[in-house]
């Protein structure tokens, strides 16, 4: 029998192995700047000349951008799935913001699901912090916008695809950041006109998908969740058909 030779794996590989499960699990993010060659290495108990070597590898991969004399980061682009032109195309669209909540609300119910099995403590306080900044918003003495309260939902629902452990999930997430962003202020734009309860029925949402998920009941998480999708959109579609009305009856003024 013959019996082929055992190759000693490289440092260097090691290395980019290490920062590749970093960004796949999400502890580096896209555009987040690495921490200096000679701190990384001592991190990594590695000599600076493979620790460089490895960068190159993750550069070459696209994974990794250096900047003269402004260190190593992680590519900005990594998982952006839509660029902005497409996001004020998708924005413009009635259809599109409905198939976007379609998505949502199977994407967001799984999430709420498998944060609720696997959240860890850490996971647990990222999460409160989002809620908690998430609730101060609705508070009738804060003077936030429309557009900071959006993104404040949208980090919620980011942190809860964070605590699913999934890396399918969290990164396709990630990559509709900005999309979601947008499409959670044009949505309560709309429901905040139609239905005067919506914003008490958010928060109500809110709290009960939070208090699922931190107490790990998963089944409750998922239907938390959907049940909050499920009301938007049906505030969404009655939105959708009074404009449609008024439009029909603007149409036969006009004639």
């Amino acid at each position: 029998m013959k019996i082929g030779q055992i190759h000693q794996r490289r440092l260097a590989d090691t290395i980019v192995e290490q920062l590749e499960s970093m960004i796949l699990e999400g502890a580096l993010q896209p555009g987040e700047r690495l921490p200096a060659e000679r701190a990384l290495a001592e991190q990594f108990g590695v000599s600076r000349p493979s620790l460089r070597e490895a960068m190159h590898k993750l550069a070459a991969k696209g994974l990794l951008v250096s900047r003269q004399g402004g260190g190593n980061y992680v590519a900005a682009t990594l998982g952006s799935s839509f660029s902005d032109p497409l996001l004020g195309l998708l924005e413009s669209h009635p259809e599109a913001q409905r198939d976007l909540l379609e998505f949502r609300h199977t994407l967001e119910a799984d999430c709420a699901y498998y944060a609720a099995m696997r959240a860890t403590d850490l996971d647990l306080q990222h999460l409160r912090n989002a809620y908690d900044a998430l609730q101060a918003c609705y508070d009738p003495l804060s003077a936030t916008s429309r557009t900071e309260e959006g993104a404040a939902d949208a980090r919620f629902h980011l942190a809860i695809a964070e605590a699913s452990h999934n890396t399918i999930l969290l990164h396709t997430i990630r990559g509709l950041f900005d999309l979601l962003k947008r499409n959670v202020v044009t949505n309560i734009g709309g429901m905040y006109e139609l239905r005067p309860e919506t914003r008490l029925m958010l928060i109500s949402q809110h709290r009960e998908l939070f208090e699922a998920i931190t107490e790990h009941r998963a089944d409750d998480a998922r239907a938390s969740a959907s049940r909050h999708i499920g009301y938007v959109q049906n505030v969404l579609a009655e939105r959708r058909e009074e404009e449609h009305r008024l439009a029909r009856a603007q149409r036969r003024e006009k004639h």
